[in-house]
């Protein structure tokens, strides 16, 4: 199974871990981490996921956050792709989606991946049916659903 963690899914564990939602996201997200680094999952990562890590202003995060993506990536979508991806993205746009995020999504697609992962309110607003689009907390209890992870 393919899945696209978008940026603000490896900066999870980073937040202010205060409120409940932050918690059990970051739970969710280390378990999914788990399962990728067992093989279970097939991680996707992008240029798009490079470029805006690179923004990140703290280096160990981002030197960790690149290890674990350069470490444990099955496939990565290059910037010679990123004609199809602005492509693709713009008609995602069309619904409201910012860029950044309609990059994310585009690339999601362009991968084939079964699951995009975010814990961004408003990209779980967008509907496709080309892609799943979830928390990782919602990634986790379909995966238990499914077969007991």
């Amino acid at each position: 199974m393919k899945i696209y963690l978008d940026n603000c899914c490896y900066n999870r564990p980073y937040d202010d871990q205060f409120q409940f939602r932050i918690q059990i996201e970051t739970q969710a997200k280390l378990h999914i981490q788990d399962l990728i680094k067992n093989g279970r999952l097939d991680l996707v990562t992008s240029y798009v996921l490079d470029y805006e890590n690179e923004k990140n202003r703290s280096v160990l995060k981002k030197k960790i956050i690149q290890e674990f993506m350069n470490s444990n990536e099955a496939y990565y979508l290059g910037k010679e792709n990123h004609s199809r991806v602005d492509a693709v993205a713009r008609e995602i746009m069309q619904t409201g989606v910012k860029q950044k995020d309609a990059w994310h999504l585009a690339c999601a697609l362009l991968a084939d991946c079964d699951y995009f992962i975010t814990t961004d309110d408003r990209l779980l607003k967008y509907k496709t049916s080309d892609l799943q689009i979830v928390t990782p907390v919602e990634f986790i209890q379909r995966m238990e659903v499914a077969d007991d992870v």
